[in-house]
């Protein structure tokens, strides 16, 4: 095997687990029927995986950390649809900042940092899974 073929298979290797975690963390989410489920979650991550190791990787000599910032951005307008006002109720703030914080746990496995992106999604699964509600959703308007 050449070098550059094992070396695009190991870059491969991070978005295919960038996209694992996704995944993982997105069955929670279709679990509870909410609107970003494992594929929406596994295809955020491994973009953002393969976002950041472009940046890393096929723009050198540039600064690596404008794409992460820009990437950061953008995610916050893709996010920032999934929030609703429904009812006089807000929806959706959950299922966004999951989507934010998977972007930086696929920008973490792209940046070769696996075992922060896999504590990471431990710790994103446990909030969500062992959720404690301490009263109902209140509605905004408490009249």
């Amino acid at each position: 095997m050449s070098p550059e073929l094992t070396q695009t298979f190991l870059l491969f290797c991070k978005v295919v687990l960038a996209g694992l975690l996704g995944y993982i963390i997105g069955i929670e989410r279709e679990r509870i029927g909410k609107e970003a489920g494992s594929r929406t979650l596994s295809i955020l991550a491994a973009g953002s995986a393969l976002f950041a190791i472009l940046s890393k990787e096929g723009f050198l000599g540039g600064d690596p950390s404008r794409i992460a910032a820009g990437m950061v951005t953008g995610l916050g307008f893709l996010a920032g649809g999934i929030i609703l006002i429904r009812q006089g109720r807000v929806e959706g703030l959950t299922t966004a900042a999951t989507m934010w914080t998977m972007a930086g746990i696929g920008m973490a496995i792209g940046a070769g940092l696996y075992s922060l992106g896999i504590l990471v999604s431990i710790f994103i699964l446990l909030i969500l899974i062992f959720r404690l509600p301490i009263e109902e959703n209140p509605p905004l308007d408490k009249k």
